[in-house]
């Protein structure tokens, strides 16, 4: 085929009429039923035959399409557009649509005005394939007038090469847009389509319309109006719905060949998404599916499919009419593995979980290490860094503990000089208890700052006084102590220097202000304030300065060793060793000083019961049992109990009048009243027992669980009525000596345990017998390494069976003591002293001589003293200190510096205003009670509201004193007798 034929068309008649026959020559062959068993019926020898003939027309077909693309093409001058001739194209095997001019003829020339074209252009444009060079064309504006021919290609729906004529029909957007595809990819994709079967059902899908070589301008104008009246048949036919049996379609059946010849002129599209859809319905072994065709060609009109190999899944099934009931059957589990391919599919998936499971497992477990050894490392350094730190602090101590013990050794060399001459006190009244005693504390530097009446020690000439508040004073409280230290004869200043004549310095440190709710001891606010502690060392420098601390704490060394000054104290281990309730016993023990019936340091409940248990048995005539938690200083933390109330107590005491005195402390005779007692005693703690200050513990568990965490002591309340607690302060020297610096009975107010003042002297114990006992635990206490000021409790009471009286050890505080502040403010505003050889409190009084003599001897005079240290009353902080002193001043309520008699207050803090101080100084102790006591009706009814709910302890100090002046007044009426 050198040439082109001179019957193009015939020709092309002949190739489409030949692949005609041999597809349905095909299609009736698989449709032979071999009737007989024997009949024989050699298909593969006609196929063969009907393959060879494919591939002969095949062969013919492509020699056909070589001698069509040989001819040149010549583009012809455009002179006339209106009577432009017919112009020949070169074929371009290729699905590139050309753009519609048509609709454009009759606006196409006021566009393009008459013009001609250069012949050497014209020349230049016409090219040959011959000649090996691509063929160009004119720009697209200059194209446009000219009529398109439909274009002929190749088609790659089927198994020989056919020509299709197509005619390009041009839809608005809402219709079938086929958008051009390169030449490259049309070539490759006709020619990867060439080699497939032909006895494949989906290649028989598309038809072989004739092919013309050549169009003229007049034909090409008939073909464009056929392309719009087909248009306009499409929009107006109905539904082309057609069968698909098994993922097969019927070639012959006569509704798909109405739809076939009814949408021919894009069949090749057609035909591919219909061989998608019937792969799609094998492959999930749909036994029966409806296609909708018209919906299918307005599927290709929206999805450009020109563009998109494949559609999706949802939109292959959306063009069938059941795709309910299709949709329905795909959903099923394991449906896929029942169609085309399932079992390779379900081979690959298998696989590929298992893949997924293995590797997975892989993972897991690598991540699982990985993690462990990610926490097991961060773990590892966590914990060394944390012994690192640890190392370091202990170092640290270390080395402060050693620069203490040095500078304690300094002082008391040294304290002999340093006590006879100037020197400065650093006076910081922490509280270093337990961090959770201290968060469990409301108004915790309220109760730091109760010993602001420390600032009285300026009394003595030679010291010089820095006071450092646990918190910011006001203006009226500055003013009060400074007018108060200068009435009795004191110079004094809060600015920050201290000049040589000034005598006192309050200062406050800065990290008050950073941890307000933390309840810090103030010792360890002050290791955090840098700058109160340079203030300090500015004032300190070049003098003779040691501190006088609290409650011990590790921080006081610290601090210390910051300022570089010793410390008047016991190491802050022996301070919280033997500050507590059960260390206290063991100084008096050691000191032969007898105890109460108990046992310390009881930690578990099982020992709280068993130690209760055998104390009761053994002393069966005391009639209460006291239960004190381990802290370091103060009897609040307390309860108690009446063994009254014990169910098979009677029976107890019956036991013991039987077997008698001697008999009864028998093991074999307590163990059964013992196992009794055990049975009985958890219940009658919870229901009996008594708090000390219910406002701290709200019931006995919550006071229980504190209790055992941490420690306690057991022991016994003095059998008798009338019981008497003395409070002795004394001072024991680095040097050695002791010097005892107050005395007195204490002032109690809810029960015994709740001590707010005391009597000023004491009158309950002989001053030589209180001496004697004081020197005793001095010197318990000096073995022990325990030194500076120490703080003795005792309890006195007359044995009813000797008719003697009995002294109990029951307290031990080491540290600067709350009743020892308040006593030198009686002393600084008395100007008196304290006789330990007489046990009396003496105060200066001048009195005129005769008139012969000018001047004044100064004589002695006794006086009693009333001090209470915490008094409460919700009311009081309504009242500014200034109205409140004004009130009281208008009552008479005030101190007569003539006389040495009358009240003075202590005053705390400038915020809560609640609690104060107060000391009532008479003649007599009879006087002195009774001052006290109007003092505080007097402030009670002033500050009284109607409101409920009032808080205070005036009215139960009131009742205590009341009945103390009873006795009094009993006493007077029996040695008047």
């Amino acid at each position: 085929m050198a040439d082109i034929p001179k019957h193009p068309d015939k020709f092309e008649d002949v190739l489409v009429q030949v692949q005609h026959d041999l597809s349905q020559l095909k299609y009736n062959i698989e449709k032979i039923n071999v009737g007989e068993k024997t009949a024989t019926l050699d298909i593969k020898v006609l196929d063969n035959a009907i393959s060879k003939t494919q591939s002969s027309i095949r062969r013919h077909a492509e020699d056909y399409l070589k001698s069509v693309n040989k001819q040149q093409l010549v583009l012809p001058t455009i002179v006339d557009i209106e009577k432009q001739t017919l112009k020949t194209y070169k074929w371009k095997p290729s699905l590139e649509s050309l753009p519609d001019v048509y609709s454009k003829r009759k606006t196409f020339g006021a566009v393009f005005p008459e013009r001609k074209v250069k012949p050497e252009a014209a020349e230049r444009l016409a090219v040959t394939k011959a000649k090996g060079k691509c063929v160009q064309y004119l720009p697209e504006v200059e194209l446009e007038p000219v009529i398109k021919p439909s274009l002929l290609r190749m088609s790659a729906q089927h198994n020989i090469m056919s020509l299709q004529p197509r005619l390009e029909l041009h839809f608005s957007k809402k219709e079938l847009d086929f958008k051009p595809h390169k030449e490259s990819e049309c070539q490759a994709h006709s020619e990867s389509r060439v080699g497939i079967k032909v006895g494949e059902s989906e290649h028989l899908l598309t038809s072989l319309p004739s092919l013309p070589t050549q169009i003229t301008a007049s034909d090409s104008m008939d073909q464009m109006e056929t392309q719009d009246q087909s248009v306009d048949a499409y929009k107006s036919t109905n539904i082309f719905p057609f069968t698909i049996v098994k993922g097969q379609i019927d070639p012959m059946a006569k509704d798909f060949i109405c739809f076939k010849e009814k949408f021919s002129w894009c069949w090749s599209n057609v035909a591919e998404v219909l061989n998608d859809l019937t792969k799609l319905l094998r492959e999930f072994a749909v036994p029966f599916a409806k296609v909708d065709g018209e919906h299918l060609i307005e599927l290709l009109r929206e999805s450009n499919y020109c563009w998109r190999k494949t559609l999706p899944k949802a939109a292959l099934f959306s063009v069938l009419e059941n795709k309910g009931e299709v949709l329905e059957l795909v959903s099923r589990p394991g449906q896929r593995y029942r169609g085309e391919g399932g079992r390779d599919v379900a081979a690959t998936r298998i696989q590929t979980w298992w893949r997924r499971y293995v590797i997975r497992t892989c993972y897991l477990y690598y991540y699982r290490r990985k993690m462990a050894a990610e926490a097991i490392s961060l773990s590892y350094m966590f914990h060394y860094q944390k012994c690192q730190v640890k190392k370091t602090l202990q170092a640290k101590r270390f080395r402060q503990l050693i620069n203490y013990r040095r500078r304690a050794e300094r002082l008391a060399e040294n304290w002999k000089h340093i006590r006879s001459s100037k020197r400065t006190i650093i006076h910081i009244p922490s509280l270093g208890f337990s961090q959770s005693w201290r968060l469990s504390t409301r108004k915790y530097d309220i109760l730091q700052n109760i010993q602001i009446t420390r600032l009285c020690d300026i009394r003595d000439e030679n010291v010089e006084v820095i006071y450092i508040c646990p918190m910011r004073l006001g203006e009226d409280i500055l003013q009060y102590y400074d007018n108060f230290l200068r009435r009795n004869g004191a110079d004094s200043s809060t600015n920050q220097d201290l000049p040589c004549n000034k005598r006192f310095l309050i200062l406050t440190p800065e990290a008050v202000d950073h941890f307000p709710t933390r309840n810090m001891c103030l010792s360890t606010l002050l290791k955090y304030s840098p700058c109160t502690l340079k203030q300090i060392k500015r004032q300190i420098q070049g003098k003779q300065a040691y501190i006088v601390g609290g409650v011990g704490h590790e921080d006081d060394l610290e601090v210390a060793d910051e300022l570089r000054v010793p410390i008047l104290g016991p190491e802050p281990a022996v301070s919280q060793l033997y500050g507590t309730k059960s260390g206290g016993r063991r100084i008096f023990s050691e000191a032969g000083l007898e105890v109460p019936p108990g046992k310390g340091n009881v930690f578990s409940l099982n020992q709280l019961y068993e130690t209760l248990a055998e104390l009761i048995a053994q002393n069966i005539h005391i009639q209460r049992w006291l239960f004190k938690i381990n802290v370091q200083r103060g009897g609040c933390d307390a309860a108690y109990c009446d063994v009254c109330h014990l169910p098979c107590y009677s029976w107890a005491l019956r036991r013991y009048q039987h077997f008698g005195p001697d008999l009864w402390h028998s093991e074999w005779v307590q163990e059964t009243v013992m196992m009794k007692y055990l049975e009985e005693i958890p219940e009658w703690l919870i229901f009996y027992t008594i708090l000390a200050k219910s406002s701290r513990f709200q019931s006995w568990s919550e006071f229980l669980k504190i209790f055992l965490r941490q420690g306690g002591v057991v022991e016994a309340y003095p059998p008798s009525e009338n019981v008497t607690y003395v409070t002795v302060d004394m001072l024991l020297e680095p040097n050695g000596e002791v010097t005892i610096l107050s005395w007195g009975d204490q002032l109690h107010g809810y029960c015994h345990l709740d001590i707010v003042g005391s009597i000023i002297p004491k009158t309950s114990v002989h001053i030589e017998t209180l001496h004697s006992i004081c020197m005793c635990v001095a010197h318990a206490c000096k073995q022990n390494y325990i030194m500076g000021y120490v703080s003795v409790g005792l309890a006195t009471f007359v044995d009813h069976n000797t008719m003697k009286q009995k002294i109990w050890g029951i307290d031990l505080d080491i540290g600067f003591s709350d009743h020892l502040a308040m006593t030198q403010m009686l002393l600084m505003a008395t100007g008196g002293t304290l006789n330990w050889r007489t046990g009396c409190f003496e105060v200066p009084v001048k009195e005129k001589c005769s008139g012969q003599e000018a001047e004044a001897k100064r004589l002695v005079d006794s006086r009693y003293a009333v001090v209470g240290i915490r008094l409460f009353h919700s009311n009081l902080s309504m009242l500014y200190h200034s109205i409140f002193l004004n009130i009281c001043k208008s009552k008479c309520i005030d101190f007569n510096k003539k006389e040495n008699q009358g009240t003075v207050f202590a005053l705390y803090d400038s915020d809560d205003r609640c609690t104060i101080g107060m000391i009532a100084v008479s003649e007599d102790l009879q006087g002195a009670l009774v001052t006290f006591a109007q003092n505080l009706s007097v402030i009670h009814q002033e500050i009284l509201s109607s409101k409920k709910g009032e808080e205070t302890n005036f009215e139960v100090v009131i009742t205590n004193i009341e009945d103390m002046l009873e006795v009094i007044i009993q006493n007077k009426n029996q040695l008047e007798d």
